[in-house]
């Protein structure tokens, strides 16, 4: 384990209390569920209404059952190989619009084009259905004839749970693994024994350990979370690719990696004191956020034997 930027920055600790103070009060009461979940998924693909850098294509794409956006940054090429992207929200709400910026900053800083997987969202379509769509997409890329290791994966919170998922899914089934995964602030354990504990001693600013409980019974329904695609951090770890992982020393989540980093032999952890759940998603803001995406395009490129 290693640790980011020691001293938080300015814009990371106004941020922080600005989430502390008007977001995490909300998501304590907050249901995954009717009205308010729509205005969620509403709040959350404004996020990406913002007009992108000259040169950038963003385009949709549909292949039978698999959906999804396309987004490649100027100088960004197939002929590097691909980056498949799992977006977080809970596995309620967040969607290829929503992360549209973030996935362009990684095209520019890998020199790939991103797919944006739109996969099914719960409460309408429980597990396995965010799972299923996941392994297709990673099928399709290589049906589409990107090499494994010309591929890269990747996901943010609920997303990052659908890609360690997606790499134990890979070893069960004997399917090429990709070059390398980047996973940010990742919920892994469903359960959430950790995160309560955690948030306990250290309130997390931003995620409420109640709101993403409400968003597991959302998406487990009525399978155990130690369902063996569930139950990611109980999987086989030993034919993972390498794995870099970025979460904030403020989550009530780092412990999920925390507890990847021991078990997984090819998972690099780095905890970014002071930052927040997905801080990188503000990166237009945050100089921490730019730098460990500056950092994750870094470790992909070399992944893909690229400098």
């Amino acid at each position: 384990m290693s640790l980011g930027t020691t001293a938080p920055s300015v814009e990371s600790v106004r941020l922080r209390r600005l989430f502390a103070s008007r977001v995490r009060p909300v998501a304590d009461w907050a249901s995954p569920r009717g009205a308010q979940l729509r205005a969620i998924r509403r709040t959350a693909d404004s996020a990406g209404l913002v007009r992108l850098p000259r040169g950038t294509r963003a385009w949709p794409a549909r292949y039978g059952e698999v959906r999804g956006i396309w987004i490649r940054a100027a100088g960004a090429s197939p002929s590097h190989g691909a980056l498949l992207y799992l977006h977080g929200g809970g596995f309620v709400f967040g969607s290829p619009r929503s992360h549209r910026p973030l996935a362009y900053r990684l095209s520019r800083l890998t020199g790939l084009p991103v797919f944006l997987l739109d996969y099914r969202r719960a409460p309408e379509h429980a597990f396995p259905a965010a799972a299923e769509d996941a392994l297709a997409a990673y099928r399709l890329l290589l049906d589409k004839g990107f090499p494994p290791e010309r591929l890269v994966v990747a996901g943010d919170s609920a997303g990052g749970h659908l890609t360690a998922g997606l790499l134990a899914d890979l070893a069960r089934e004997a399917l090429p693994r990709p070059a390398a995964a980047y996973l940010l602030s990742p919920w892994l354990d469903l359960g959430l024994a950790e995160a309560w504990r955690r948030d306990r001693e250290h309130r997390d600013p931003f995620l409420a350990p109640s709101y993403a409980e409400k968003c597991r019974l959302a998406y487990a329904a009525t399978t155990s979370i130690n369902h063996p695609r569930l139950n990611v951090l109980g999987a086989d770890h030993s034919a993972w690719p390498p794995v870099l992982v970025h979460v904030g020393g403020t989550e009530a989540l780092l412990p999920d990696s925390e507890r990847l980093a021991e078990s997984a032999a090819s998972a690099e952890l780095r905890v970014w004191p002071g930052q927040v759940h997905v801080f990188q998603a503000f990166a237009d803001y945050l100089p921490e956020g730019r730098e460990a995406l500056r950092e994750a395009g870094e470790f992909l490129r070399r992944a893909l034997g690229r400098s």
